[in-house]
């Protein structure tokens, strides 16, 4: 005996799984951008912008705030990174990170290379 789901129960399952589907990739979100922002708040390094220099807790609060305005935006980590922690939205001048010993870079490179690390251990 073949069994079929009625038309609509199988259209409700698939809007549950495109909706779980969904959750899952802002969790992984919501969990990368939060390592992101606890990897910032807590680094020794000095990060520039428009030529101003600020620890790692001032720039979580100017993030924050980018990450707020653009959170429609943002679907994935790296649009994150792209939006609210690489370059200046007035200028187009992109955030350097300055680390005691090192060349400076990119936030969005650094920001990257972390992510990197943090998605291979996971």
């Amino acid at each position: 005996m073949k069994y079929s789901l009625p038309k609509t129960l199988f259209i409700t399952w698939l809007c549950m799984l495109g909706n779980f589907a969904s959750h899952a990739e802002e969790t992984t979100l919501q969990i990368e951008v939060t390592f992101l922002l606890d990897f910032v708040k807590s680094t020794t390094c000095q990060f520039e912008r428009n030529g101003s220099f600020h620890n790692g807790e001032e720039a979580i609060e100017h993030i924050n705030k980018k990450y707020n305005y653009y959170s429609d935006e943002i679907k994935t980590t790296e649009d994150f990174i792209r939006m609210a922690a690489a370059k200046s939205t007035f200028s187009g001048k992109a955030y350097l990170i300055h680390c005691p010993s090192k060349t400076p870079i990119t936030s969005q490179e650094w920001l990257l290379t972390e992510l990197e690390k943090f998605r291979k251990r996971q």
